[in-house]
């Protein structure tokens, strides 16, 4: 009996796999926490959800961002953000959006730049408290080239789907560094809207033509932001969103962020439960040492920070028979990193157990 093969063109491009270049879209993954107060300000990128970040300059404006139980049917989730403090005195340079920043190398199937170029679609879901316009900004940090477009919030869930024109100019480096930033503004002064909303085509960054005609998320304390099933994908229709399992979506984030605690264990959390242990003594300066590997390997050598198994204020602490000890990371690799325990003359005897939980940070 013959085999008969599946026909490719007889297949529908949903059932096509890799096509969202966002990660966490559907915002499953909260390794950070589901919870972030306070932002805005200048304090710049702070991430929350996994992979998205706000990011504030100049701002008198507060928000907390939460991951929420809530979303249109076929989603578990969504990040909430909710406004706690106003601000109806904008000044010239204010800025808060949400983003997401990519790798050159996850999107060389938009052969942007070449005469092959391709368009960009991105849609996702949204709700408000009230009827408000936003703007999404996709903008090309290798070669400072940006196209933004409008769109409008309501009180129910609403799928947006907007196309950004494909870009025959500025080639996107095929590196692991920062060459794409999908940006979703929520607020901003003057320097960015007092010039043509930049819509139509991608064209070198203008300042004054990146969010113009948005609403001010901080214009009163009852505004409320709902999003999740962000998708950005090749050509000129939107998709089903790509649905990814739980653990696909968290390897994805863990190449950006990763813990040593238990998936939901706050960071600095008093326990020695998934943290390292060893009870190999390497020398009178050092009481013990061990390798931590990474369950993936990072984007980046990342930055680490340990953190005490017996006292959940402290960091840069190793645990060692019973008491602490300053602990370092060293030979920071993308695979692991090497941790050491000194024993602070405080004569530690050999072949006890060091124990030590970490964070590794290389997003973007």
């Amino acid at each position: 009996m013959a085999v008969s093969r599946i026909n490719e063109a007889g297949l529908n491009v949903n059932q096509y796999g890799n096509r969202n270049v966002i990660i966490n879209g559907a915002m499953q993954v909260a390794q950070r926490g589901t919870s972030f107060t306070g932002l805005g300000g200048s304090t710049g990128a702070v991430y929350n959800l996994d992979r998205f970040h706000t990011f504030d300059s100049a701002t008198a404006g507060r928000a907390t961002v939460t991951q929420e139980s809530d979303g249109p049917d076929g989603f578990a989730n969504s990040l909430k953000m909710a406004c706690t403090t106003a601000d109806t005195s904008v000044a010239a340079g204010e800025i808060f959006m949400l983003s997401q920043r990519l790798e050159g190398q996850d999107l060389q199937q938009f052969a942007k730049g070449t005469s092959s170029a391709k368009p960009f679609t991105v849609s996702f879901y949204v709700k408000g408290n009230a009827a408000a316009t936003y703007i999404v900004e996709l903008i090309d940090t290798d070669n400072s080239r940006q196209c933004s477009k409008t769109f409008s919030v309501t009180t129910a869930w609403t799928r947006i789907e907007l196309t950004f024109p494909a870009d025959t100019t500025g080639v996107l480096d095929d590196d692991n560094a920062r060459s794409f930033d999908l940006n979703i503004w929520l607020h901003a002064g003057s320097t960015y809207t007092s010039g043509t909303l930049n819509s139509s085509a991608f064209a070198s960054t203008t300042n004054a033509n990146r969010a113009v005609g948005g609403s001010s998320f901080f214009d009163s304390t009852s505004r409320t932001f709902f999003i999740t099933g962000v998708q950005m994908e090749v050509g000129d229709t939107a998709t089903d969103f790509e649905h990814r399992t739980f653990g696909d979506e968290l390897a994805k984030c863990q190449r950006y962020f990763l813990r040593s605690y238990d998936y939901g264990t706050a960071t600095g959390t008093a326990t020695s439960t998934g943290s390292q242990a060893t009870t190999a003594a390497v020398s009178q300066s050092y009481a013990s040492a061990g390798t931590y590997n990474f369950p993936v390997e990072m984007r980046a050598t990342p930055t680490v920070t340990l953190y005490s198994t017996a006292n959940a204020s402290t960091t840069g602490k190793v645990s060692a028979d019973g008491t602490d000890g300053t602990g370092s990371a060293s030979f920071v690799g993308t695979n692991s990193v090497f941790i050491l325990r000194s024993n602070d003359g405080g004569g530690v005897a050999a072949n006890v157990i060091m124990k030590a939980h970490l964070i590794a940070d290389a997003e973007l």
